[in-house]
Parts: structure tokens; sequence; C-alpha cells
């Protein structure tokens, strides 16, 4: 056994850029672990500069210069902040508080139609058995009562770690943007100077999480503005709350939409029962979100991501389980990082071809050089 260990860490740990790599990870992955409740403003302010860079990168391509091109940018996104807390905001609240004034008449005429089932189908459940789902039903509500209850009474709490946020996030996203050189210059002052392997792993994740914020943030904003502009075409109740949780609901793939799927169809049903209006409206929110897996996901995504949908939805359980909205937001970045780390890890069969290419002759190497680019 001890052999076998021997021989397992000689494979792998051998080499120093290896151990600096997984030294890397380690310290990463234990900061956010333990202290990412307290830097979750600094991590919000590098997703929203990562969101905001390409564009001022863009800007910049137009020959714009660098401090010009970062103050329309980031005077579009306070600009930006400022429409969703007075204009989206109050519209989500007032919508919210109707449809929990509306919920008790939601579920009496609930109850009602399960009362009907024994009746109709009396081999498949009984008058018993329905009572005792009913009496489930209240319980998990009343429970939901009182942690809304509960959220309320820490309303305060919550209202001031907003003030915070609103305060420190745009402040740090405008220094991440301002002094971005300058931080990446700082931050690599601490490191070895041998990191080639860390290095390579790091270009591709950078790439890859910068067009995946990118990306999910355009996601949101189509899937968001389509799904409201159909349900007020088709004229269901709160549609600017469930278009908003159908935007959002692309944050988590796969699961998000079936989980969002229940109170949109729940409303339709209430307003308008099985009539054709209920029919439009579900057909219509499942074309929504077939375009959306279908066609704006590859289109976005084509080149960031390319994770087997199992490797995907783990990545979301365990993640989310371990850092929650974040977890669940990371969860495919990560997984590529993981992805990345794998696929640049040494492997005995990579280490075997560069010790045979070292030992070969010059003009042998030159000629099996030769050799592949024909081939390729």
């Amino acid at each position: 056994m001890i052999e076998f260990l021997q021989d397992w860490y000689q494979r792998h740990f051998s080499d120093p850029q290896v151990v600096i790599l997984a030294l890397f990870l380690i310290i990463g992955f234990a900061i956010i672990l333990l202290a990412g409740d307290i830097i979750a403003p600094v991590l919000a302010g590098i997703v929203i500069a990562y969101l905001l860079d390409g564009a001022v990168e863009f800007l910049r391509r137009g020959r714009l210069p660098r401090v010009v091109a970062l103050l329309i940018v980031f005077l579009l996104f306070i600009a930006f902040l400022l429409l969703v807390t007075f204009g989206l905001a109050p519209i989500l609240f007032q919508q919210v508080t109707e449809f929990f004034r509306e919920l008790p008449n939601m579920i009496s005429e609930g109850q009602l139609l399960l009362m009907q089932l024994p009746e109709r189908y009396p081999h498949f459940i009984s008058e018993t058995q329905l009572q005792d789902l009913i009496a489930v039903i209240r319980a998990e509500l009343a429970l939901f009562g009182q942690k809304v209850v509960s959220l309320s009474l820490a309303s305060v709490v919550g209202l001031i770690t907003i003030m915070v946020y609103a305060i420190l996030v745009p402040l740090l996203v405008f220094f991440f943007l301002k002094d971005k050189q300058q931080i990446l210059n700082w931050s690599t002052g601490f490191l070895p100077k041998d990191r080639r392997l860390s290095m390579e792993v790091w270009a591709e994740v950078n790439s890859k999480i910068a067009s995946y914020v990118r990306g999910k943030f355009t996601e949101i904003l189509i899937v968001w503005s389509v799904t409201y502009i159909t349900f007020v075409i088709l004229g269901l109740n709160y549609a600017m709350l469930l278009s908003f949780m159908v935007g959002i609901s692309v944050i988590i793939p796969y699961v998000g939409a079936a989980i969002v799927t229940i109170p949109v169809t729940f409303i339709a049903y209430f307003q308008w029962g099985l009539s054709s209006e209920f029919a439009y409206v579900v057909v219509a929110y499942g074309v929504i979100q077939f375009l959306d897996g279908n066609l704006l996901v590859p289109l976005l995504f084509s080149e960031v991501v390319n994770l087997h949908p199992v490797a995907i939805i783990t990545a979301v359980l365990v993640f989310g389980g371990i850092w929650g909205v974040w977890g669940v937001f990371f969860a495919i970045p990560l997984a590529t990082l993981i992805q990345a780390v794998i696929n640049s890890w040494p492997s005995r069969k990579r280490r075997n071809k560069k010790i045979s290419t070292k030992t070969l002759p010059s003009g042998e190497e030159e000629s099996l050089s030769a050799n592949r680019s024909a081939v390729e």
C-alpha cells in the first residue's frame, strides 16, 4: 500500500509545476469556502467587472481612450442600476404583493378541485388519502408563512446589507476596471517565477469565465424580454414577475426551467382553467424554453463550455450545495476549471512523450516534427 502511494505521488507530484498548481487550487477554494460571505462584495465586483470589461475593450477597438471608454461603460452601468432599483423593483414588489393577496383564493379553488377527485377516480384515490394530502399542504403553507414572517423581521438587516452592497460593489467595479493591469501585476508579484502550468490553466479558464459571464447575462436579458412580451400579449397575470423568474432560471441549467414551469402553469390555470388561453401560455412557454436550449445557448456558449450534461448537473448540485447562489452561478465555470486542470495535468503518457522527444537526436526530432505537420 505504501509503495502504491509512493508511486502515485511520484507520478503526479514529482513535477514542481503540479505542486504549485495544486497549492493555488487549494488556497483559492479554501478562501472562498471559509470567507465567501465576507468577501461576497468583492466576488460580485469581480463578476460585474468581467461583464463590463468586454464592453470597455469593444469601445477601445473603436480607437477611444481607455479612460473615456471606461467612463461611458461605468455610467451606463450606474444608469442600469438606477433603472432596476426605481423602475423594476417596485413593479416586482407590487406583483408579489398582489400574488400573495390572491393566493388564499387560489388555494380554496384548488381544494375544491381536489375534493372532486374521489368522486371521479375512486379506484385511485380515497377521501381519507385526499384529506391527508390537504393536511400536508396546509402544514407546508403554514411553514412557508413562518419563513416569510422571519424574512420580514430580518428585513432591516437585509436592507442594511443591500445598502452596503449598493455602495461598495460599484466602487469595486470601477477600481477593478480602472486599475485592472496594476492589480494583475501586483497579484502576480506574489507568485513563483516558474509557473508555466498554472498560467496555462489560468489563460484557458480566464477567457472562458469572461465569455460565460457575458453570455449568461445576455441570455438572461433575452429570455426575460421575450417571455415578458409573450406573456403580456397573451394577457397572463403577473407577467413581469413570471418573466423575471423565467429569465433568472437560466442560471441553473436544466433544473431552473423545470422549477419555474410550476408557477407559470399554476397562475395560468387559476386565471383561465383548462381553456385555449391556458394551452396558448403553456405552448408559448415551451417554445421559449426550446429555443433557449437549442438555439440561444449553443449560439452564446458554443466556444465556452464543452461539458456533458451529467457533468453540468453534477457541478450545479455540488457547488450549489457548497456556496449557495454563487455556487450555482459559477457551477459551469468551476467545472470548466476542473476540466482545464485535468487536461493540463501531466500524465504518464505526456511525460513519456516529452522524455522521448528530448532523447531524440536533433535530426530525428526535426524529422518527427515534419512528419507530424504533414499528417496534420
